[in-house]
């Protein structure tokens, strides 16, 4: 694992874009796979800059998000599809039918999880995933627990997960307790893991992650074994290294 240690969030932010503009400059058909939350934010508006200044362009990319709340239809506010539109894609030039997100509101969810795994099959996976890391060390939304070896499933949600997403929401009451994630062995299929952590409450999760053994009741901590992980964490995030 590279940890590249920043200053701060910005930097953070910055380091992480170049590393996703180089790689879509560099492939012929880039295939990303993006996550929400606030972590990601700032590097999503570095690559709508960079976009905005002919720095790149996404009209072979393909994209893929970790997850979705089940019950959600992509045009509700709180979906990762509505998230993922506003943060991002309707401000660069990613075609609409290249950007995939599972379907929260599907009528078989089982169904859907299976097709979102032949979407990236047939995609020949992912050449960069970005990573978050929760406080309990949950990836996607793969909860302590998690089988190493799942594929794209459904997953009841912790509840420290559901306080943690709650400020998006009106009240926790209305955090769905279901969602669609990436399975963990689907992660790790990724040839290349970008890892984004910031803030000094991250800092034991990340002591945990670099030092801690890999068992299933810290899912991030599978990351130790795949080849090409890049951890870029501010001072804060790393204070306990």
């Amino acid at each position: 694992m590279e940890i590249v240690k920043v200053r701060n969030y910005d930097e953070m932010s910055e380091k992480a874009c170049d590393l996703i503009v180089e790689k879509v400059n560099k492939l012929d058909n880039p295939v990303l796979g993006l996550a929400t939350g606030s972590t990601p934010e700032g590097m999503y508006q570095q690559m709508i800059d960079s976009y905005q200044k002919n720095k790149v362009s996404f009209t072979k990319t393909t994209t893929f998000n970790l997850d979705e709340y089940v019950g959600l239809a992509g045009n509700n506010p709180n979906s990762y599809r509505f998230y993922m539109n506003e943060k991002l894609f309707k401000h660069i030039d990613l075609p609409d039918n290249r950007a995939f997100l599972p379907t929260g509101d599907s009528d078989d969810l089982q169904k859907e999880c299976r097709d979102y795994e032949t979407l990236m099959y047939k995609a020949e996976y992912i050449d960069v995933q970005v990573l978050g890391l929760g406080l309990n060390g949950h990836i996607g939304f793969n909860e302590p627990g998690t089988a190493f070896d799942s594929r794209t499933h459904i997953v009841d949600l912790d509840e420290t997960t559901r306080k943690a997403n709650a400020r998006f929401f009106d009240s926790l009451n209305d955090v769905p307790e279901r969602a669609i994630t990436m399975g963990i062995e689907t992660i790790m299929e990724s040839k290349k893991i970008l890892l984004l952590v910031s803030g000094e409450k991250k800092a034991e999760a990340v002591y945990r992650l670099v030092y801690g053994e890999t068992s299933e009741e810290f899912p991030a901590s599978i990351l130790q074994k795949h080849e090409n992980v890049i951890l870029i964490a501010d001072e804060g995030a790393l204070s306990k290294l």
